[in-house]
C-alpha cells in the first residue's frame, strides 16, 4: 500500500475533524468526563481496529486519551489510517 503524500494528506483532513498531520501520522486527542469513559471507548475502539486489523498509537491518562495513526509498513499515512479514523470518529460521535 503505497503512502499518501503530505499534500495528499492534508487534502483528505479536510473531512476530519479534530486531526492533524504531524511527523508523518495523522493524530487527535479526546477528553473524556473520567478514566472509565475513555478506557470503555478505547476498548471499542480496539475491536474495531482488530477487525480492521490496523491498530493505533494511543496513550491514554485518567480521562484523556491521544491516538496516532499511520501504516508502520508502508512508512506513512495510508487508507487504513484514514478508515480507522473514520470509525474512531463514528464511535465518539
Amino acid at each position: 500500500m503505497k503512502p499518501y503524500t503530505e499534500e495528499q494528506v492534508q487534502e483528505k483532513l479536510k473531512e476530519y475533524e479534530g486531526w492533524e498531520y504531524d511527523d508523518n501520522a495523522i493524530h487527535t486527542a479526546f477528553e473524556f468526563e473520567n478514566f472509565k469513559e475513555a478506557f470503555t471507548i478505547m476498548t471499542r475502539i480496539a475491536f474495531e481496529a482488530e477487525r480492521l486489523e490496523h491498530h493505533p498509537d494511543w496513550s491514554n491518562v485518567y480521562n484523556k486519551l491521544h491516538i496516532s495513526l499511520n501504516t508502520h509498513d508502508a512508512g506513512g499515512v495510508t487508507d487504513k489510517d484514514f478508515e480507522l479514523a473514520k470509525v474512531i470518529d463514528q464511535l465518539i460521535g
